[in-house]
């Protein structure tokens, strides 16, 4: 039994797709990044970062236990002790890790700081949300083109790049998307979407997520406690 600690998040969306889609057996635990969960000392003890998601599998690959974070670093492990969506061949396996990383490094981030700037941020800085929202189309754009020539984002196959690129997308409308525009893109989404592995993997821990309105989650999230020393 995998021990899932994670939010209904994205990065965390992720990480259940990929093991309701794997049928691994799993328990996830709760960690509230809006009350302060992630600053816990059992959970920097696994997550030094202090981001969700981690996981445990006390089935590790030498038959011992293993902890990982960083959820494209979970989706590797749990690909490789499945066998299930990467490919095995050199050069297939390398084009879905461009993707992964592309994902990792730029969708993540860029989208995550379009969200921040149109929905969370205290002042409205026109600049901020310019940039980002652009940003935001561009990486889009770069999708939408990959999908022209291919079923999924590394090829015919749907692998761990799809997996987590497409929670990130479910929150177009805050990143200032217009699906019309990217109809090759949407035609991707909507498929996923439709998976059962996926509609189930996004409702895990959905229920207790609430939006972020108050004034303490706001500084946890976004203030000095998530930049305290520890």
């Amino acid at each position: 039994m995998i021990e899932v600690y994670s939010w209904a998040t994205p990065n965390g969306h992720k990480v259940h797709i990929m093991l309701e889609e794997c049928g691994l057996p799993y328990r996830v635990h709760a960690v509230d990044i809006g009350a302060g969960d992630q600053f816990k000392p059992e959970f920097l003890a696994i997550s030094p970062n202090n981001k969700i998601p981690a996981i445990v599998d006390p089935e590790g690959p030498d038959g011992q236990p293993i902890s990982l974070f960083e959820s494209g670093a979970i989706l590797l492990y749990l690909a490789a002790k499945t066998g299930r969506f990467l490919p095995t061949d050199v050069r297939g396996k390398y084009e879905v890790l461009q993707w992964l990383m592309f994902q990792m490094g730029g969708v993540g981030p860029m989208l995550g700081q379009a969200h921040h700037f149109r929905i969370y941020a205290p002042q409205k800085i026109p600049y901020a949300i310019e940039r980002y929202s652009n940003e935001a189309k561009r990486l889009y754009g770069v999708m939408n083109r990959q999908l022209a020539r291919h079923t999924y984002l590394a090829g015919p196959e749907y692998t761990i790049a799809d997996i987590a690129t497409f929670p990130w997308l479910r929150s177009w409308k805050n990143q200032g998307i217009e699906w019309d525009d990217y109809p090759h893109l949407k035609g991707w989404f909507d498929e996923i979407a439709a998976r059962p592995a996926v509609m189930r993997g996004v409702e895990v821990l959905a229920s207790l997520r609430k939006p972020v309105t108050d004034d303490k989650a706001r500084e946890v999230l976004f203030g000095k406690t998530q930049y305290a020393p520890r």
